[in-house]
């Protein structure tokens, strides 16, 4: 056995070991990495996209909550309506196309349109109006989906005569 300095214990010197990968194990490690991401990628998506839902829905319910409260502080009534302006209450198209809260002409709050993939499909289509007392909100239910590709993920709000909002998950994959 030869221990002498650059020289290793089987004779040879370190610079005639070829260090590194050969190409067929660099070749199954990029196969091996394409089929983890294939696999990956479904999930992340359906990640993305169930946070986007929880995000609207989240919006319109933070807005039920503004009106609910705002109505009850000013002692007036707030009407929570579908607008594409930003300052009027629009007589057709969806919510997606963006809702005020409204103090009589006063615009409290203005929430831009959602991506044009998205829709909010109200129970009973028109304004809701919150009024000075707890109670008196006609209840209401919005389903919040992906349109276009469909999707089996939505979020529906429900919104009770008190003005109490919740949120569920649900996969019923339709979405007009």
């Amino acid at each position: 056995m030869k221990f002498a300095l650059g020289i290793d214990s089987r004779g040879d010197p370190p610079a005639s070991r070829a260090g590194g990968f050969t190409l067929i194990e660099m070749m199954t490690a990029i196969f091996i990495l394409a089929i983890l991401v294939t696999l990956a990628v479904p999930s992340f998506n359906n990640a993305a996209l169930s946070g986007k839902l929880t995000g609207f829905a989240n919006d319109l319910v933070a807005s039920a909550q503004l009106a609910r409260s705002e109505a009850i502080k000013r002692n007036a009534s707030v009407t929570m309506c579908r607008s594409t302006d930003g300052a009027t209450c629009a007589g057709s198209g969806g919510w997606e196309s963006g809702w005020i809260l409204l103090r009589g002409t006063e615009v409290l709050e203005h929430h831009q349109a959602l991506p044009p993939e998205f829709r909010i499909i109200q129970g009973t289509f028109g304004a809701i109006t919150f009024p000075a007392q707890v109670v008196g909100v006609t209840p209401t239910t919005f389903k919040v989906c992906r349109a276009s590709p469909v999707g089996n993920q939505e979020r529906t709000v429900r919104l009770t005569t008190s003005g109490t909002t919740s949120v569920a998950r649900t996969e019923t994959g339709t979405c007009p």
